[in-house]
């Protein structure tokens, strides 16, 4: 069995060191890893990037992070990326580490994602050049999602995104920004390759619970929706994908 605990849009700033340290602290004993979907930072300052390493990082079990839409706010991006990195956490965008956890490979595959909407009220690329490249954009990232996804051989398999693959853990969220909160190439991507488990946030307000057209189980995981530190999810087990008892 593989315990998995996840969280995002955690938002990190001065005031928010400390908050999230005492849960984090018991991690070992209920998690093998853990993975935060995105929205590390307030508004993606470097400033911020070191809260959020000195919050997350040190801990006792790997962790493995996707940078969201409020870690770009500052178009330092690249510079937070080498913070997280320099503290010893992993940032994916279109790539997939591989963790060996209790005599397991468990591969982690993520992407920020982006927008676009869902089947039937979605984005086309057609029209304008600047609504091309809204939707090339889109394209892009699913297509780096699945090639990450596929590159690994191992005995269960995590996508790791901020934008959400499917529609149904945007239930609560105004139906009008649905084409902001994700996009179903995303969940084309994660069936494309043997996914066990997909992991979101962003959508604050949706709802905890979905799955992709091919049965992939989707967690939004973003911390308003959980509401405690992170959830822990297991795979390899005779209860795949259950959720275990979470920590506030």
């Amino acid at each position: 069995m593989i315990r998995i605990a996840a969280v995002g849009d955690v938002h990190v700033d001065k005031d928010v060191v400390g908050r999230y340290r005492p849960a984090l602290e018991q991690l070992p004993y209920r998690a093998d890893a853990l993975l935060v979907a995105g929205d590390l930072t307030r508004h993606g300052t470097v400033e911020e990037a070191r809260c959020f390493a000195a919050e997350f990082g040190g801990l006792a079990v790997p962790v493995v992070v996707v940078l969201g839409n409020h870690d770009h706010q500052s178009d330092q991006q690249s510079r937070v990326a080498e913070v997280l990195t320099e503290a010893g956490i992993t940032v994916l965008e279109g790539e997939a580490t591989v963790l060996e956890l209790h005599g397991h490979r468990l591969g982690i595959a993520g992407v920020k994602g982006f927008g676009g909407g869902f089947a039937g009220a979605c984005a086309s690329n057609f029209g304008e050049r600047e609504m091309k490249d809204f939707v090339g954009t889109t394209e892009v990232v699913a297509d780096r999602l699945a090639a990450a996804l596929l590159s690994v051989q191992v005995d269960a398999l995590v996508a790791l995104t901020h934008y959400a693959p499917v529609p149904e853990t945007l239930v609560g969220e105004p139906l009008e920004i649905y084409p902001f909160l994700g996009s179903y190439q995303l969940g084309r991507a994660i069936d494309s390759a043997p996914t066990s488990l997909a992991l979101h946030g962003h959508a604050h307000h949706g709802s905890e619970r979905g799955r992709t057209p091919g049965g992939v189980a989707v967690r939004n995981v973003a911390h308003p929706v959980i509401k405690q530190a992170y959830n822990v999810y297991q795979l390899l087990s005779d209860r795949t994908d259950a959720e275990l008892a979470g920590v506030s």
